[in-house]
């Protein structure tokens, strides 16, 4: 019985082995499907295909026979066709790389936070000089989860075009807010809470109201565009900073919002 179980131990492949296998395998499938479609396909599987079996066959020669020198070769003739299948390929490995880069994932990382900022800032302009009304509320520590269930949920990338398109004048959710959660639209028509503070400028509408009474309710960051006189506002901490051009209000959001660490705000 030990003899048998000796056998089967010697039988199963090399820890390595169970290692590298599943890497080459990963390896073929990710290069597959970046050629996907493409002329390429059908010869890199023929190639894949002739190599493994003449890979197989020389190994076995070359372990039966027990000829080091010719492993040796071996292993530096294999580089070879890498290269080939390198230069044999660009076409289809550059098309490969741009789909890569546009794919969700690469596309969050790269664009980052800043480029979602800038993205807000334009929209904010645009909308300034048209005279159309927005309110765009950042969440930072304190979570703004009822406001979200309360409003549409979206969960979409930020774009300028999209939040342009929310604010358009009579659309059905023109008239809400939008809540920007990790540098995402998380939802938009969301209702604020409006101000009871005797304080604020009788001039300032229910935009504004609504974003001084999120800011002393939370530590949000909220974005006001008037519709009477396009004026860009902020308000942080219950108060509000008026007469934003864009470079002030990108600088303003790149220092008051970070999805790493948010900073904190103090009232006054």
């Amino acid at each position: 019985m030990s003899e048998i179980i000796a056998r089967v131990i010697n039988a199963l492949p090399a820890p390595e082995a169970l290692i590298e296998i599943p890497l080459i395998a990963l390896v073929v499938y990710l290069v597959l499907r970046t050629l996907h479609g493409t002329r390429g396909e059908g010869v890199f599987k023929g190639l894949v295909f002739a190599l493994t079996i003449a890979a197989i066959a020389v190994s076995l020669l070359i372990s039966k026979l027990k000829l080091e020198q010719m492993s040796f070769l071996l292993r530096g003739f294999l580089t070879t066709p890498v290269l080939a299948l390198v230069i044999l390929f660009q076409p289809e490995l550059r098309r490969g790389l741009v789909r890569l880069g546009k794919t969700r994932f690469l596309r969050t990382l790269l664009k980052g936070e800043e480029s979602a900022l800038e993205q807000v800032a334009e929209a904010a302009m645009q909308l300034s000089k048209m005279k159309i009304g927005a309110l765009i509320a950042f969440q930072r520590d304190v979570g703004l989860e009822d406001f979200i269930e309360g409003g549409t949920r979206l969960d979409a990338d930020v774009t300028s075009e999209l939040l342009m398109t929310i604010f358009w004048p009579d659309t059905p959710l023109s008239d809400g807010g939008v809540v920007i959660q990790n540098l995402r639209v998380a939802a938009a028509g969301c209702i604020f809470p409006l101000s009871e503070s005797p304080h604020i400028d009788r001039r300032l509408g229910t935009r504004h109201r609504a974003a001084i009474g999120l800011t002393e309710d939370s530590d949000a960051v909220a974005l006001i565009v008037s519709e009477e006189t396009g004026i860009i506002s902020l308000s942080v901490g219950g108060q509000i900073i008026r007469s934003l051009n864009k470079e002030q209000l990108f600088g303003r959001l790149r220092h008051l919002i970070s999805i790493e660490k948010p900073e904190k705000t103090r009232k006054g």
